[in-house]
């Protein structure tokens, strides 16, 4: 138990720090970035606590901030503010991220409700707990059904989108399935309808009526299927490639020591040089123009002189104190020759030794 509490703080932590910068770079209102995040930790943590060979922490981490971050550029950007805009997208695109990250598990219409049916709690649970931290009780609650109001027909559409895939074992969909489907997707629409028509947006003729209801339907529906493949296609195409952060985290651990000796090096030459420079200044006054009062400008000063690049404000004017960055950029620069060398024939053996049990283990 304790370790599936572990791993759900190390997804929320990791999805939090994801999705809520970016929420709060897209817009500044609040209710779109708590929806965003609660809508990203709640598949985050669905998706990393179930675990298996390929549904991990690191999954649920990938998975829940698409999510979120999705969800919060919807939400940001969109005209409009209802739950059909922004719910059957993101339902469609966690489903489809999900499907493709079990690849061909899915085989049957039911094991597709039944994994809509998952997605659709853990994003009622997101959905409801942002509105309910903001005090919108009753957007609290329809956000909460929207996504088992739309699963049959998210469900449906992707079953349909799948039955052509290898593995893949039923030839038609359950009638019970269409049903559902067909009647919760005219319910939305006739809301959607009667929400327009509220606003005198659509006028009360028959004949807009009917264009709207067939223009929004199609809309919902294609809107559905294309996120349900980005997400699918977009996991397929990712999770072969993520396979070598694993990989990497075997390199990383060897290169740690020689990684952490080079940083304490470089900030040493920092430290050391932004005294030599600040005490240039104390004894020659004017050696530096517009130069700081404080160490910690020094400081500033001496990293982006290490770099090469131009401080804002600091600039060496005296002859003494053009030399003392020239030694600077030479003990910098020939720091990281030296020590470069140093690793890689430290390094050259063990790193070999990891490529070819690689290569091994793939032949």
């Amino acid at each position: 138990m304790s370790r599936l509490i572990w791993r759900a703080i190390w997804v929320v932590a990791a999805v939090a720090l994801v999705v809520v910068p970016f929420g709060y770079a897209i817009t500044e209102v609040h209710r779109d970035v708590l929806m965003g995040a609660g809508c990203g930790l709640a598949i985050g943590v669905g998706i990393g606590l179930r675990g298996g060979a390929q549904a991990g922490p690191w999954m649920g981490i990938l998975i829940g901030s698409i999510v979120g971050i999705s969800t919060a550029l919807i939400a940001g950007v969109a005209p409009w503010d209802g739950f059909l805009v922004l719910v059957p997208p993101i339902l469609a695109l966690a489903v489809g991220m999900h499907d493709g990250l079990r690849e061909t598990s899915f085989s049957r219409y039911r094991d597709m409700s039944r994994e809509t049916f998952i997605v659709s709690a853990l994003l009622a649970l997101g959905f409801f707990l942002a509105r309910i931290v903001l005090g919108e009780l009753a957007a609290a609650v329809m956000f909460a059904v929207a996504p088992f109001v739309c699963m049959p027909w998210i469900a449906l559409i992707s079953g349909i989108l799948s039955h052509r895939r290898q593995g893949w074992q039923d030839t038609r969909p359950p009638r019970l399935l269409v049903l559902s489907a067909v009647l919760l997707f005219a319910t939305l629409l006739l809301l959607l309808v009667d929400e327009q028509l509220g606003y005198g947006r659509v006028s009360p003729r028959i004949v807009p009526i009917l264009l709207f209801v067939g223009v929004q339907g199609l809309a919902l529906a294609a809107v559905t299927a294309a996120t349900f493949l980005l997400g699918r296609v977009g996991m397929m195409w990712l999770q072969p490639r993520l396979r070598v952060y694993g990989r990497l985290a075997e390199y990383l651990r060897i290169m740690w020591v020689p990684i952490g000796g080079f940083a304490v090096g470089y900030l040493m030459i920092i430290v050391l040089f932004a005294g030599f420079y600040g005490m240039l200044e104390r004894f020659s006054p004017g050696a530096f123009a517009d130069a700081a009062v404080g160490i910690k400008e020094w400081i500033f000063f001496a990293f982006f002189t290490g770099l090469a690049q131009d401080y804002a404000t600091i600039a060496p004017v005296s002859d003494s104190a053009r030399a003392l960055v020239g030694l600077h950029l030479i003990l910098s620069a020939g720091w990281i020759v030296v020590l470069f060398a140093a690793v890689m024939s430290f390094m050259g053996p063990r790193l070999d030794r990891i490529a070819r049990r690689h290569a091994e283990e793939e032949s």
